[in-house]
């Protein structure tokens, strides 16, 4: 059983900073790739970021444009979101997704893709 725990959002005016994290137990880290969706209302789960388990470069959604950063912290099993400049347009619930992977570098950027999902955490950003 994969368990994915979100934490980290809450209400934030435009231009702050934001730090999502995403917890699982080691042995889901060590083989799953993981990444970051969002949903605001009435629109579809888009894709946020996404990270293999190994060494590997990670993949952002064309709308980041830079401000937001992944990474990952083996010593505490933790996928983090490090979100910058955020904009009232980044308002969503904010999903952690993982996937089993024998590839340490692949990465998957689609929603289908990924069979575990975290709760979901609302990150909302105010004009």
């Amino acid at each position: 059983q994969v368990h994915l725990v979100e934490s980290g959002g809450g209400l934030v005016q435009a231009g702050d900073s934001l730090t999502l994290s995403c917890s699982t137990s080691e042995w889901t880290f060590s083989r799953y790739a993981m990444g970051w969706f969002r949903q605001a209302p009435g629109k579809e789960r888009e894709f946020v970021s996404a990270v293999g388990w190994g060494d590997s470069s990670p993949s952002y959604g064309d709308f980041v444009k830079g401000r937001f950063t992944i990474s990952r912290d083996g010593a505490q099993n933790t996928l983090y979101l490090q979100m910058n400049d955020l904009r009232p347009e980044d308002t969503a619930v904010y999903y952690c997704a993982a996937v089993r992977s024998f590839v340490g570098a692949a990465y998957y950027t689609d929603a289908s893709q990924y069979d575990y999902w975290g709760q979901g955490i609302q990150v909302t950003v105010s004009s």
